[in-house]
């Protein structure tokens, strides 16, 4: 095959990882970000966490059942690859509706860059290093917006699964 083919394959499925993450974190779906990175991953989310990748893993666990709903968007996605070893830069909006410890919520909005390192592992792109760089953030009170949705019963889990699927057959 083509150089460049390859390249663009592996651009578009390292772009996967990136909304698989977005989406894992988003819907608090655990399971999908287990297999986002490689067994000796790191993540650095600056004073949130810094250490192993599946530590970060269940930090999210034991955090994320007290956010009341987040998005992750992204914006601009920059990607090297070499062979199965590829860097890039992620932007995004990270948007979460916290707790303010007084009986309201806060939107959190913060401006973000995922700095990555990835490998290709058994076939699959997955994080070996992630760094996170906080570029701008804003808290501001919010109002009512009803029940705490359950992010893992989100219609698209029956309607889109194999989109959504880390499987090898993807």
């Amino acid at each position: 095959m083509d150089k460049r083919i390859e390249m663009l394959i592996a651009k578009e499925e390292i772009r996967d990882l990136a909304q698989l993450y977005s989406r894992g974190v988003d819907r608090q779906d655990i399971g999908l970000l287990k297999t986002l990175y490689t067994q000796d991953a790191t993540d650095s989310h600056g004073p949130y966490y810094d250490g192993p990748a599946d530590a970060y893993i269940g930090f999210l666990e034991a955090s994320l059942p007290h956010m009341h709903i987040g998005g992750h968007f992204i914006c601009n996605h920059l990607i090297s690859v070499d062979g199965d070893h590829g860097e890039g830069e992620v932007y995004a909006i990270a948007w979460h509706l916290i707790p303010d410890g007084k009986g309201g919520l806060l939107h959190d909005m913060q401006g973000v860059r995922y700095i990555d390192s990835y490998r290709r592992v058994d076939g699959q792109w997955r994080f070996a290093k992630r760094v996170v760089s906080f570029d701008m953030k804003l808290l501001h009170p919010a109002g009512d917006h009803g029940d705490k949705p359950v992010p893992v019963n989100d219609p698209s889990y029956a309607l889109l699964a194999p989109l959504f699927a880390r499987g090898a057959g993807r």
